[in-house]
């Protein structure tokens, strides 16, 4: 994972910002205490530490990639930002009042160890809030028409819900809310599906390079070929169509909130 994001770390936080309504909505289930301290766990260039820090929330953010910490570092000397991974976070017993995990959960290497350590870290009663996706509401995006190898290489990638819950009730967490996301035509961080309703974004190559499915994961013969047929689909309007087709209710994103008992 740390090689993948030192690869596209170089023009990163020119397409992935923090998005404000998803800002907003990690500090509602955070539920942060006034002079608390909390961990953003695969914080990346620290995009969401930043805007939370901003609402004066206390962070520490780790992550496995030294490029990405130096854009981190850069943005803001306030926050203390560390190298480790959240298999080994390198932190105290019971040091952390909250945990936030943003669009990393597929990165980890061992998802059981990963939430042991959080749950380690946790002080009890402390708050743990992920923000991913599923395998099933992936296949629900029409990126799938598309790019059928780059969205199946995706999606297994992916931790099911129940092989996320079950990792999180046997490291000791208790599951109080999950909440489901719908890309919103205002999203400002450009990750996988944020162009559901403005195809248009996947022409663009800097949006292509900050998002690792494409990035890292993507076949560069199924992706020339892939543009060259939605651009086809985006000018004759068969796109809506297309986009139609995979409308659902799944959900395109999760919040998965659990607490330490």
């Amino acid at each position: 994972m740390a090689i993948k994001y030192d690869k596209i770390g170089i023009g990163y936080n020119r397409t992935r910002k923090a998005d404000h309504y998803l800002s907003e909505r990690l500090y509602h289930h955070l539920d942060p205490k006034e002079k608390g301290s909390y961990l953003d766990i695969g914080c990346g260039t620290g995009n969401y530490s930043n805007a939370l820090f901003e609402k004066g929330v206390h962070f520490i953010g780790i992550d496995p990639s030294e490029k990405m910490l130096q854009k981190a570092r850069s943005k803001n000397a306030n926050i203390d930002w560390r190298l480790a991974s959240a298999e080994k976070t390198k932190l105290h017993d019971n040091s952390v009042d909250g945990i936030i995990a943003t669009l990393t959960t597929h990165h980890w290497k061992n998802l059981n160890k990963a939430f042991c350590e959080l749950s380690r870290i946790l002080k009890r009663h402390g708050r743990i809030v992920i923000f991913t996706s599923t395998p099933k509401q992936m296949q629900g995006y029409w990126l799938r028409h598309y790019f059928p190898k780059m969205l199946s290489d995706s999606i297994a990638q992916m931790p099911t819900l129940e092989k996320t819950i079950t990792a999180m009730v046997e490291a000791g967490l208790e599951i109080i809310d999950t909440e489901k996301y719908f890309v919103r035509p205002d999203l400002e961080d450009q990750f996988l599906y944020c162009g559901k309703q403005d195809p248009k974004l996947y022409l663009q190559k800097e949006t292509r390079n900050g998002i690792s499915s494409f990035s890292s994961l993507a076949n560069s013969q199924e992706v020339s070929q892939g543009l060259l047929r939605l651009q086809a689909d985006i000018e004759s309007g068969n796109i809506d169509t297309i986009m139609r087709s995979y409308e659902n209710d799944l959900g395109d994103y999760l919040f998965i909130i659990g607490q330490l008992k």
